[in-house]
């Protein structure tokens, strides 16, 4: 096959789940015998067309800023989008591409994608991590009416819609494609990288640890509450690892907790090992968060066998994503409170952890996808 990926940017010179995605099955791909072809920004040192672990990597615009403020640059993702269109279409590229796979966010790369290939045979696999559709409420405030409508456009152009998720299927569903002409190809991990992770040398590990970006949805202010309510009861600490938004109103809430010295922040880690460090050496992974497409970081603790513990959501796929290796909680300071405290009394889930996250290591991924991809080519969909 020759495949063309687009994605704004590239892993690892950009960090990020969905670029991370490109680049696992990417390679494995190229390492395949398959012409991998990746259409981004130009945020790699060296020329505008580079080889990259197998793949092509091809600069159709110049590294910018990717973020107004806490927000998605919008100007950035049209500009972008507007770009991508002349090396996209047929016989423009150096050579023309059996399949295009468009990760979907921020979207006008899709509808770019789909101009381009207008009049060739040239399908598009599009790759949807979340659907947002009231939270753009929360997001844009009074524009939200532009990214709902931005959204459920994109749904709706020819496709084939990869989910990462039954339930970011099922949020597709609702706006664009029928259930049943929407794959299922779940996010994945590096199993045994994963296993092999050891602490950082002079760190200190933590019992409980959560890690993930710093914003409201996450509710790491809940956490902290909980924490500190059974800490009295038992000998441990927390670590937090990330950054956002949301790190400054959280530092001033722990300073507030009466075991407040047994929480840090950790900030950004920039070595991905030292994160798996830190899961490996946790009793429990604890991500309270209400809005998860898939959540990459509970298929990461459980493949650490540590006892996750997450939300009950009907935003969250976390349910799917542990099944019964984890504890689902409702998102309250007295659910997650009891729970935590059995965890830390030695409560394990009935599911085996690291037996679950089998199912999420990229080399299964990958071939998942890789079966996805043929069927697009073949119509067999």
């Amino acid at each position: 096959m020759d495949l063309g990926f687009v994605s704004n940017v590239v892993y690892p010179f950009v960090e990020g789940g969905a670029q991370k995605r490109v680049h696992e099955i990417g390679t494995r791909l190229a390492a395949d015998g398959h012409d991998v072809t990746v259409y981004a920004r130009h945020f790699w040192d060296g020329p505008p067309e580079t080889t990259h672990e197998g793949m092509t990597l091809r600069a159709v615009a110049a590294e910018t800023d990717l973020y107004t403020g806490d927000r998605r640059s919008i100007t950035e993702a049209i500009d972008f989008g507007a770009r991508l269109v002349r090396p996209l279409r047929a016989g423009s590229a150096r050579h023309d591409h059996d399949l295009l796979v468009v990760s979907v966010f921020p979207y006008f790369p899709v509808l770019a994608a789909t101009l381009a290939s207008l009049g060739t045979e040239t399908p598009v696999v599009t790759t949807w991590h979340e659907v947002w559709c009231e939270h753009w409420e929360d997001y844009l405030g009074r524009l939200a009416l532009g990214g709902k409508l931005v959204e459920r456009v994109t749904a709706r152009v020819p496709q084939y819609p990869i989910a990462v998720s039954e339930g970011t299927a099922d949020g597709l569903a609702r706006i664009g494609p029928p259930r049943s002409e929407i794959a299922v190809v779940p996010n994945g991990i590096d199993v045994a990288r994963i296993r092999r992770a050891t602490l950082p040398e002079g760190a200190t590990g933590y019992d409980v640890l959560f890690v993930g970006r710093l914003t409201r949805n996450k509710n790491v202010a809940l956490l902290l509450d909980a924490f500190d309510g059974v800490a009295a009861e038992h000998d441990v600490t927390l670590g937090i690892v990330g950054d956002g938004p949301e790190r400054e109103r959280l530092r001033r809430r722990a300073s507030r907790l009466s075991h407040a010295e047994r929480v840090d922040f950790l900030g950004f880690l920039d070595d991905y090992d030292d994160v798996l460090g830190h899961m490996a050496a946790a009793t429990a992974f604890v991500s309270p968060s209400t809005r998860e497409g898939f959540g990459i970081t509970f298929a990461e603790a459980m493949a650490a066998d540590c006892a996750v513990v997450a939300a009950d959501h009907p935003d969250s796929a976390a349910d799917e994503a542990i099944g019964e290796a984890g504890f689902l909680v409702d998102p309250t300071v007295d659910a997650l409170s009891e729970t935590l405290d059995a965890v830390l009394r030695g409560a394990r889930p009935p599911g085996d952890p690291t037996e679950r996250a089998e199912r999420y290591d990229w080399d299964t991924v990958a071939s998942q996808a890789t079966s996805a991809y043929r069927r697009a080519i073949t119509g067999q969909w």
